[in-house]
């Protein structure tokens, strides 16, 4: 072997591969003094050879002690990302502890304490109840295969605090993250927390860089499973298994990276409420109406019914406009009200706030067919699409929240669910008007 030296290094490179793996430059001494990743090894590396390297102020500072350049290959670009993390823990590079103008890193957190355990990406990870795996060195990358994996496990990240034997969760709608199946729909109860909890322990064989056994334990485990013909389930693994495999193929992790998805936390949602509305006590229960028609006809209303925040589908109810002849949503709404406020014989309980559909007009609507009925609501909101603005009584101006206010996700999923369970009565209606 030649001497060590930078130039010999730079030589070094040209002939790695063009795949993605991780990269461990060395001093003069053989210790490692810096760990990357990559997902094209030659082409980034070639990067620290080349003299635009010297006015890079992140690596400037001590690429000339670069003497020796070694790497090891990976099957895809989320498997280099779990790797460099793993070897920069266990090896403490001089050079990986300064990256960022020594912010914190990133780390992945399981919250192995809950009966569904989160997953998620913090900067201060907590001292007990969870695993951690970190530090990362780049938070994008992390997000990019945090979305790859959960894709294969199915697991949740969002901020949902879901009990078990909880009444309320069988009746909450999974967000877009399980219909598109990245999600296994735990706060609906969709899943078992024990088969739940097989999903995470997969996922953390995987993180501590043990895929090929993992791999083997899951064929075994379908094998086994179509043996006892338990069909849904060895589908399942024999999926997993496959896109495991072929993480490679699965693109730059990059392109995975999403917004956020669209969650509602209940517990902060009503107590946003709250706060906004200046209530004296928490709004446990809120209403929603809604109208549909087309072109007038086969008018029909909905009242969705949540509690805590959440959706309680026994005491959904749908109405047959029977009062109004012709387009009048005025109308229509007066008579939904009237029949749900005039029954004093009924045990169903008040609304803390009753949400309404539309801007100022609607709300005014209402108040005014309410001051004609014996019972009333604690509180009554309406909610105008467009920009989502938010009506209250005896305020001229309307509210309106950040579009990331849990308050706001709140109301707008009280307002879309009503809006969803009308539409469906009125399809069931037209259907039956042309059979």
């Amino acid at each position: 072997m030649g001497e060590m030296s930078f130039a010999s290094a730079a030589e070094k490179v040209k002939d790695f591969p063009n795949n993605p793996g991780v990269y461990l430059m060395k001093n003069a001494a053989g210790s490692v003094i810096y760990v990357g990743k990559a997902k094209n090894l030659r082409n980034r590396t070639a990067s620290y050879f080349h003299k635009d390297a010297l006015f890079d102020e992140r690596i400037n500072t001590w690429i000339a002690e670069i003497a020796d350049i070694d790497y090891i290959e990976t099957d895809s670009e989320v498997d280099a990302i779990l790797m460099e993390a793993r070897l920069i823990k266990d090896i403490l590079p001089k050079y990986n502890k300064d990256l960022k103008d020594s912010k914190t890193f990133p780390y992945l957190q399981i919250r192995t304490y809950e009966p569904y355990p989160r997953v998620e990406i913090t900067r201060q990870p907590k001292e007990s109840g969870v695993k951690l795996f970190g530090p990362f060195t780049n938070s994008t990358g992390l997000n990019g295969a945090l979305q790859v994996l959960q894709k294969i496990f199915r697991f949740r990240c969002c901020t949902l605090n879901i009990h078990l034997n909880e009444e309320c969760w069988r009746w909450f709608r999974p967000c877009i993250l399980y219909s598109i199946h990245q999600c296994s729909g735990p706060c609906n109860y969709r899943i078992t927390p024990e088969e739940y909890r097989k999903n995470i322990k997969r996922l953390f064989r995987f993180l501590e860089g043990k895929k090929k056994q993992l791999i083997i334990q899951m064929k075994y485990e379908m094998t086994e499973a179509a043996k006892e013909q338990r069909y849904e389930e060895a589908a399942e693994l024999r999926d997993q298994i496959h896109d495991l495999e072929t993480l490679g193929q699965r693109g730059d992790v990059e392109t995975n990276v999403q917004p956020e998805a669209f969650v509602i936390d209940p517990r902060r949602g009503v107590l946003g409420l709250q706060k906004v509305f200046k209530l004296e006590n928490i709004p446990r229960i809120i209403e929603g109406i809604d109208i549909a028609h087309l072109g007038g006809t086969d008018m029909v209303a909905s009242l969705v019914h949540f509690i805590d925040g959440l959706p309680f589908k026994q005491n959904y109810r749908r109405y047959k406009i029977k009062s109004v002849s012709g387009i009048d949503d005025y109308a229509c709404m007066a008579e939904v009200i009237t029949r749900r406020f005039s029954h004093t014989e009924s045990s169903e309980p008040l609304p803390d706030i009753l949400l309404i559909d539309g801007g100022k007009g609607q709300l005014n609507a209402v108040l005014s067919a309410l001051e004609r009925t014996p019972l009333k609501p604690g509180f009554v909101v309406s909610l105008a699409k467009r920009e989502e603005e938010i009506y209250v009584p005896n305020q001229e101006e309307p509210l309106k929240l950040s579009k990331r206010s849990f308050s706001l996700r709140l109301l707008q999923y009280v307002r879309d669910e009503a809006h969803r369970f009308a539409q469906h009565y009125h399809h069931i209606l037209r259907k039956n008007r042309f059979s």
